[in-house]
């Protein structure tokens, strides 16, 4: 109980919070406010609920994201260090009520939580995680790395602990053992037992308490994670030493204990280091928008700058970015040009020159002069919190290849407690002088940390180094298809060519003329993101408002105009609904004169063709480049488009590709997808706009353009964010030699431990030798993970 001193008497209050504004009011003169009331405030239900914060709708709503079926948040949980961890939160959360579903990554130390807004909150999420002993955070930029930074800094403490600990007991154990080969005193050997055992008590009780408080937080769960064997030897050892070296009854392994708590403490944190490296570029990237933005009032006669909180932007403000300054939310380039640094998204250290009407993204960074901007976009909406979505959600999910991993480490880990509990019956029966430290070895040795590990740092930070790259990856199995990949089928605008399309032509009917049908076209294109349609919006025409608009994938876009049925698109879909025209002469006009006849479109409506547009586009100045690589790499590469024959004929011969099929319709192009594999490939899709997402969604693993529709991306494993094909053939070695780093891992971990449980068993290997073989086994695996940040070239 607390007590505020209030008007000249003591009143009881809930907390001390509450006890400083009661006499605030106090010192401030306005005691009276109490003569006034006539009942108590209103209680907080437990003012020790920490969450309960999180309940409030407004601060839900600004830390999660709405889905389809309900909301979601990614969550960063301390304490996750295995297999067994990642199973027990996702436990809890899924008999959690209200809880969709629960994916939890003990490599990122994130779990991404779905559930349903109306059966719970993020606040009971929260509460739920706590109750088992770990503690929650919410993603949210600058906590985490502050958070990240709280970490380090304890692990730091604990480790120099452990480690002049370790030291000093180690300096007294030389001497007992020398004292065993050439005779000690009785009294010298009971004051070194003593004093290891003063030494060896903080070592392992604030250097391992991340141990003990894991195994204790796994029994509380009825569950059994990696620290239970851990917790189990080092407390087995400590006891029994303790009860020795008081009653001098025999030898004692305080040596064991320190030099198990500092090796695998050195392990825990080498894992840490890489965890936080491979969630780094999402959190740098959460990190990148300026607090404050200088906004543009006024018109052209009278402009004024005022300096807001960037988050206080919206759409249609015209803002300022003065040189050196970064992007404050995306937005249109308004001045005639500009160098900007978007080396943060793409990987790429060139800066890229916009011009006037160029879309810029929020976090890039302006190089050059001051230029004005218009607003497009602010907060979620925009291109740099699409990214943070992406890989905060991709880094909360566990892959198919570590989830088996973790299962086989689980049922390992399993296997040698039992193991355990075998040698010390035999042990008892044979020698039990030998049975206590033959068991705590076997505790020690084989444990299955490395079997943990060797999947876990490799994705997570492959992930991270494709993210460096210009690449996100959008789903949690991506890097693992990405290396079975055998062929590659690309889509051709926008993808292997830069998408810019232009109007190069109009070929009218007698009835069409020039004006009216860029008109009509530019409406029926206006609800449509494929580069077609930015052609037509490029070219400011005059637009009109197209009403029941019908889209029919890879074919074309119908609609209503001023009550007048259109269609534009290929020439069987256009046609298909209109009469034969008949010129004045009488006859019907000629169907080939307005056939397309490279890369065209036609126009019409109920009465016949109006005309057709010419359409010109370039490759991508990388494509035959990226083509080359690919093939001499030994992938098969394939184009599937929807443009004519010629077309993409031509692009095929310029990029060296031999394989192309013209007129695809999505379903064509999908029916292509499941041909080769059947035939035993492993097919890449690589597109842009809309007319690619079926396929990318029906493809072994899809990658989106960046700047491609948001159906497509939603729809890919990958995303090429810099809008280059360059970073492809990178994405390929990336994946490649991450499955080689995975294997060698596992085959590692796996003769390790098959090697270290019968040699511990006999007795052959010391605790003390144990410990440093299985933290050094952790080390290794974790070290060769980082390795595949550095791919081989030729992967």
């Amino acid at each position: 109980m607390f007590l505020a001193r209030v008007r000249g008497g003591d009143v009881a209050v809930c907390c001390p919070g509450c006890r400083a504004a009661a006499e605030l009011i106090g010192q401030l003169g306005l005691a009276d406010y109490y003569r006034f009331r006539t009942t108590p405030g209103a209680r907080p239900a437990d003012s020790g609920d920490e969450w309960a914060a999180y309940a409030d709708p407004g601060i839900e709503a600004s830390l999660t994201r709405r889905e389809t079926d309900g909301r979601s948040a990614v969550v960063l949980v301390d304490g996750l260090t295995c297999a067994a961890c990642n199973w027990l939160v996702s436990r809890a959360l899924l008999q959690t009520p209200g809880v969709l579903r629960a994916s939890v990554n003990a490599a990122t130390g994130r779990a991404l939580v779905v559930w349903d807004e109306s059966r719970s909150t993020l606040a009971r999420i929260l509460a739920a995680i706590a109750a088992l002993g770990y503690r929650p955070h919410v993603v949210t930029g600058g906590g985490v790395e502050e958070q990240a930074r709280g970490e380090r800094r304890a692990h730091l403490k604990r480790l120099a602990v452990a480690g002049l600990g370790m030291m000093q007991v180690m300096t007294f154990a030389v001497s007992l053992y020398s004292g065993d080969a050439d005779g000690m005193d009785h009294s010298v050997r009971a004051f070194l037992q003593i004093v290891s055992m003063l030494v060896a008590t903080p070592v392992l009780f604030y250097a391992g308490w991340p141990f003990l408080q894991g195994a204790y937080r796994a029994l509380a769960a009825r569950g059994v994670t990696m620290d239970v064997p851990v917790a189990a030897g080092l407390l087995l050892a400590y006891s029994a030493s303790v009860w020795d070296a008081l009653h001098q009854s025999g030898a004692v392994y305080f040596d064991s204990v320190v030099m198990f708590v500092f090796f695998l403490s050195v392990a825990r944190y080498v894992e840490m280091a890489a965890r936080h490296r491979s969630t780094g570029i999402s959190d740098a990237l959460g990190r990148l928008l300026p607090a404050t933005a200088h906004r543009l009032l006024g018109g052209e006669d009278g402009e004024r700058i005022e300096e807001v909180a960037a988050a206080s932007l919206a759409v249609g403000d015209r803002v300022l970015v003065r040189a050196g300054e970064v992007v404050p939310a995306d937005g249109e380039l308004q001045d005639r040009g500009a160098r900007i640094d978007e080396s943060m998204f793409t990987g790429e250290s060139v800066p890229v020159v916009r011009a006037a009407g160029d879309a810029l993204a929020a976090g890039t960074l302006n190089l050059d002069a001051p230029l004005r901007m218009r607003i497009t976009a602010t907060g979620a909406d925009t291109t740099l919190a699409a990214m943070v979505t992406l890989l905060t959600h991709a880094q909360a999910q566990r892959p198919r290849i570590m989830r088996a991993a973790d299962a086989f480490a689980g049922r390992f880990l399993v296997a040698v407690l039992g193991g355990a509990a075998l040698v010390a019956v035999m042990w008892l029966r044979v020698d039990p002088a030998r049975a206590f430290p033959a068991t705590l070895a076997v505790l020690v040795a084989a444990c299955p940390c490395a079997l943990s590990l060797a999947t876990l740092v490799v994705v997570a930070t492959a992930n991270a180094a494709l993210a460096r790259r210009g690449v996100l990856v959008a789903r949690a199995d991506a890097i693992e298809a990405l290396a079975k990949v055998t062929r590659i089928v690309f889509d051709k605008t926008g993808t292997l060519t830069d998408g810019r399309i232009e109007v190069a032509g109009f070929s009218p009917t007698r009835r069409g003329d020039e004006r009216s049908a860029l008109r009509i076209a530019a409406a029926l294109e206006a609800a449509s993101e494929h580069p077609i349609a930015r052609a037509f919006a490029r070219g400011r025409h005059a637009v009109a408002v197209a009403a029941d608009v019908h889209y029919e994938a890879g074919r074309g876009i119908e609609g209503t105009i001023d009550g007048e049925r259109y269609r534009i698109g290929q020439q069987d879909f256009v046609r298909g609904t209109t009469a034969p025209e008949t010129p004045p002469g009488g006859g019907p006009a000629d169907a080939g004169a307005l056939a397309p006849r490279d890369q065209a479109i036609l126009l019409g409506d109920r009465q016949g063709v109006l005309g057709a547009f010419e359409l010109a586009e370039t490759p991508r100045p990388e494509s035959r480049a990226v083509v080359g690589e690919l093939r001499a790499a030994g992938y098969q590469v394939e184009i599937a488009s929807g443009d004519s024959a010629a077309a993409v004929r031509r692009l095929a011969q310029h990029c060296g590709i031999e394989q192309y099929r013209a007129r695809q319709t999505a379903a064509d192009k999908l029916e292509r997808v499941r041909a080769l594999t059947a035939q035993g490939e492993f097919v890449a899709m690589v597109g842009d706009g809309v007319n690619d997402a079926p396929v990318l969604g029906g493809s072994g693993v899809s990658i989106a353009m960046g700047r491609g529709s948001a159906l497509a991306q939603a729809s890919a494993d990958l995303i090429l964010v810099g809008d280059s094909l360059g970073a492809l053939p990178e994405a390929l070695r990336v994946a490649r030699h991450a499955r080689t780093i995975i294997r060698q891992n596992l085959a590692w971990a796996v003769a390790y431990n098959l090697a270290a449980m019968p040699v511990a068993a006999l007795g052959w290997v010391p605790p003390w030798l144990a410990a440093v073989g299985m933290s050094s086994s952790s080390i290794l695996v974790v070290l060769n993970s980082l390795r595949v940040a550095r791919p081989r070239s030729g992967g």
